[in-house]
């Protein structure tokens, strides 16, 4: 390891001092707050598919060097899976990105309105399955229901969007609940 330019060492003074840990920058800081950083996590975020250093540098807007960088640090802190190799291409992990999530709740919330967030999500889940009279919402035919129903193909896929997002805010809510009470982070729901 290199020796630090003289300007930048310590003097005989200085090295009988304790160090000044409250100037240090704090875990948030290395996470968040510099741009680069986050255009690059916010362009990580938008992956819908795999994607290479150079796609994810557009994406960011800055070069493929730091957009390498940044992809090999996200990968050893788990928001994205690298998975080809030769060119290597990254996609973002949902599990973890819904592990930050119940721990984000978990820390805003009390149990009891977790209880209530999860109550009103269920129901809205519900009525959503029955207005759709499918196991799933992946089980809708948007055309076929839009002309059923005399409805916008647009409305229906709104519909279909709504369940879609209570039923993954149910799952996250469980998973929050579950592992408050010391159950496992990654159990799944039925709904």
């Amino acid at each position: 390891m290199e020796e630090p330019r003289s300007e930048l060492q310590a003097n005989a003074e200085e090295r009988t001092k304790a160090p000044d840990f409250d100037v240090l920058t704090s875990p948030e800081e290395l996470v968040r707050g510099e741009r680069t950083r986050d255009d690059f996590f916010d362009a990580v975020l938008g992956l819908s598919k795999p994607a290479t250093a150079s796609e994810v540098a557009d994406l960011a807007g800055h070069g493929v060097d730091a957009a390498r960088e940044y992809l090999e640090w996200f990968e050893q802190m788990g928001i994205v899976k690298q998975v080809t190799e030769s060119p290597a291409t990254y996609v973002r992990n949902q599990s973890y990105l819904n592990w930050r999530r119940v721990q984000a709740l978990q820390d805003e919330y009390s149990t009891a309105e977790l209880l209530d967030f999860l109550k009103d999500e269920a129901a809205r889940a519900e009525e959503l399955a029955e207005e759709f009279d499918v196991a799933s919402p992946e089980a809708v035919s948007l055309s076929k229901h839009a002309s059923t129903t005399d409805q916008s193909i647009e409305d229906v896929w709104e519909a279909v969007s709504a369940w879609k997002t209570a039923r993954h805010r149910v799952d996250l809510l469980e998973r929050a609940l579950a592992t408050e009470s010391g159950d496992a982070a990654d159990q799944r729901t039925a709904v």
